[in-house]
């Protein structure tokens, strides 16, 4: 057994004090004794337009948001997820919203580019994304072995799209880590009921961390951060502000709880279908 945790931040346009706030709660997040620690996306950046993070971009393997996450791990013996930052794109003017794993020694041993970009307008107050302007979709699912479960890597908008997260059940995923930052309006909608639904659905343990807060930019993220196990618990949460939240993450209760209720081996997606 072994404790996983969500960091919660309000991130703003100061690269520099943004690592140093994100030092202190990782430092909270030892000294409960988490050994699997998650950093909201953005964590490095939100900045006052969303071309602020491709200035900042730095290249794969090399630079101040990546040494950072590097350091962490090394110095704490921990496994950390970095949340996202912006890694440089071959496409003019953009990048990858890159999440990154780091192992207890240091090594960046998974990355996730977004593949799901929030390109939305919400008319209940009149608020417009459109992250394809300045982000290059990824094209990987990835899951990866870690000593705390085969671990699955999904950030934000990618929470509303099951195939996903379905596509990381089939080839073993146990827990997934959804680095993010929801929307005040669609957080308070939907966050929890998609975050428990999604690991209800694949039987597996979701490590959600969120920004939450008014950030200097204007806008308001929802926070929530939450660990909810495999039968859709809420292990534990943070409704509001910065902080920390750590939960167990037992394997065993996840083996007892598949056993038991062998939904994934029930499913039947080979049907013929009849359209009329």
């Amino acid at each position: 057994m072994s404790k996983a945790a969500a960091i919660q931040m309000a991130s703003g346009p100061n690269v520099q004090a943004n690592l140093d706030e994100a030092e202190k709660l990782i430092n909270t997040a030892v000294q409960q004794d988490a050994e699997l620690i998650v950093l909201p996306e953005n964590f490095a950046i939100m900045g006052m337009s969303d071309m602020d993070k491709v200035g900042v971009a730095e290249q794969p393997g090399a630079g101040l948001m990546q040494n950072f996450l590097s350091q962490q791990s090394a110095k704490h013996g921990i496994w950390l997820v970095g949340g996202t930052i912006p890694i440089q794109s071959k496409e003019t003017g953009k990048v990858y919203a890159a999440c990154l794993l780091h192992n207890a020694s240091g090594e960046m041993v998974a990355r996730y580019d977004k593949i799901h970009l929030f390109d939305v307008t919400l008319e209940a107050n009149n608020e417009s994304y459109t992250e394809s302007e300045t982000i290059t979709s990824g094209d990987e699912v990835v899951v990866t072995d870690t000593p705390f479960g085969r671990l699955g890597l999904a950030v934000c908008y990618d929470l509303r799209f099951p195939e996903l997260f379905r596509a990381m059940a089939d080839v073993g995923m146990e827990l997934c880590v959804l680095p993010s930052a929801f929307t005040s309006l669609t957080g308070n909608a939907h966050w929890e009921a998609l975050l428990r639904a999604r690991a209800i659905e694949n039987l597996s343990f979701m490590v959600a961390a969120g920004q939450g807060g008014y950030h200097v930019n204007g806008r308001e993220t929802h926070g929530d951060s939450m660990i909810v196990d495999p039968w859709g618990v809420v292990l534990n949460r943070l409704p509001h502000g910065t902080g920390v939240v750590v939960s167990e993450i037992d394997l065993s209760k996840l083996e007892r709880t598949r056993k038991s209720f062998p939904a994934l081996q029930h499913k039947r997606l080979d049907c013929k279908i009849n359209y009329s």
